[in-house]
């Protein structure tokens, strides 16, 4: 933004500190305007014809701005990405524990991919890691959706889960 002795152009439409409109003049007179009510003059939308500047104490407005930007970021929710290792042969328990902490990610917000590594001649047989995955899917539908469908890529196949959203 240009304040003060950097704005350059010809004329400007002039905005006082309450709001109103003080018209259309050089920007030597605007900053003396602004001088003599101790603020600063500060171009607010340099793309308008002719330039728009309002009389404002500049530190202020930027103390004001960085504070709503914190509490901007303070309410963003970041989404991480939680990963559930499967196997082929995994027993039931294993998989009761493995779709408790899938759920547990959903609930809380995350995404969450599911892989299984194929180990050698576990390559062969891609339609059992596919069945475990759609158990596992089904296993979670309450608490999530499925975003990225199983896919076998190299020796790994992959599954992303979205967690559902309240309505």
């Amino acid at each position: 933004m240009q304040i003060n002795e950097e704005i350059t152009d010809k004329e400007v439409r002039v905005i006082s500190e309450s709001g109103e409109q003080l018209g259309i003049m050089p920007p030597k007179e605007a900053l003396r305007l602004a001088e003599e009510r101790a603020l600063d003059l500060v171009k607010i939308a340099p793309q308008a014809n002719p330039p728009v500047c309002k009389i404002m104490d500049y530190g202020k407005y930027r103390f004001e701005q960085t504070k709503r930007e914190k509490e901007a970021r303070k309410k963003q929710k970041t989404v991480d990405i939680k990963e559930v290792r499967l196997s082929l042969k995994i027993d039931t328990h294993d998989f009761e524990t493995k779709v408790g902490h899938a759920k547990r990610f959903l609930t809380a917000g995350d995404k969450v991919k599911v892989s299984i590594r194929f180990r050698g001649r576990e390559l062969a047989h891609p339609q059992i890691g596919l069945d475990n995955m759609e158990r596992f899917a089904a296993a979670c539908e309450e608490f999530g959706t499925v975003e990225k469908a199983a896919k076998l890529e190299g020796r790994q196949m992959l599954m992303f889960l979205a967690p559902k959203t309240a309505k």
